[in-house]
């Protein structure tokens, strides 16, 4: 079979850079477009050259139609109203649709799964091996363990330039919790404390977030007991791994029926 050709959108920013990196690592897939912002200083420059690889033919546009004329899937990891509107071109076109991207609302995440009536779309708040596996560790903990005696706790941190809080993965985790214990998150979680907050209401599901300098990204599940404390953490240590998970993701779904698909999907990963 013929590569992968993937559109790279926000490719000018650090995880485009990333992406476009690790298309050119991976066997069976190749670079058909990147896209930026209109005004951005990238456009008209080599993609290749713009990520450190050296010239490769790609020239980076402000107009996503042109670079998905020859793509086969569409890398994404901008802002939420950003891809609801490339899922939506990505959809008319039967574009595979890879989405990492986080802090949607409800009404963006209702756009997403419309878009997916018609293509394949694989949409995570991370797409690394390892956070989908402990999230699936978090659902079997959370289940086993009586909420009425083990207080749940999701902490995580990111570098400064992070613009939405909690992290994607933190409510990835969240939601793993949730799932365990058969309960709502948007009814259970509580992401502000401050001031005279009262005793901690039982069962409840807690957010911690923390912003600084350039850490990639650290998570950590607590879960509390008395007298004992069980800790599930994870720490990326390269922005590389979600770039690779992404490009498997797209390869995996090249061909799939349409639907919503998430990353434990693509890793034949049981969450039960």
């Amino acid at each position: 079979m013929a590569d992968m050709k993937l559109a790279v959108v926000g490719a000018a920013g650090r995880m485009g850079q990333a992406l476009i990196q690790a298309i050119s690592a991976i066997e069976g897939a190749t670079l058909a477009g990147a896209v930026e912002r209109d005004g951005s200083d990238a456009i008209g420059r080599d993609a290749g050259e713009m990520s450190g690889l050296g010239r490769n033919g790609v020239l980076v546009t402000d107009d996503p139609k042109v670079a998905f004329a020859s793509a086969d899937g569409v890398l994404d990891f901008t802002a939420p109203a950003v891809s609801v509107r490339f899922a939506e071109l990505a959809a008319s076109s039967g574009l595979v649709h890879v989405i990492g991207t986080t802090g949607f609302e409800s009404a963006q995440e209702e756009a997403v799964r419309t878009a997916s009536g018609r293509t394949a779309i694989v949409k995570s708040g991370n797409m690394s091996l390892g956070v989908n596996l402990l999230s699936v560790l978090v659902k079997q903990a959370a289940r086993a363990l009586d909420a009425a005696d083990w207080d749940i706790e999701v902490l995580e941190m990111h570098h400064r330039h992070k613009v939405d809080a909690p992290s994607g993965t933190a409510y990835l985790f969240g939601e793993a919790a949730a799932q365990g214990r058969g309960v709502d998150l948007s009814e259970s979680s509580v992401r502000v404390r401050d001031g005279q907050t009262g005793p901690r209401p039982v069962g409840s599901i807690g957010f911690a977030t923390l912003r600084g300098g350039s850490v990639v990204g650290e998570h950590s599940v607590v879960m509390a007991g008395e007298g004992e404390a069980i800790e599930l953490t994870h720490r990326a240590l390269d922005r590389s791994i979600f770039a690779r998970g992404a490009v498997k993701a797209a390869l995996w779904a090249r061909g799939r029926q349409p639907g919503l698909y998430s990353m434990l999907d693509v890793l034949g990963i049981s969450d039960q």
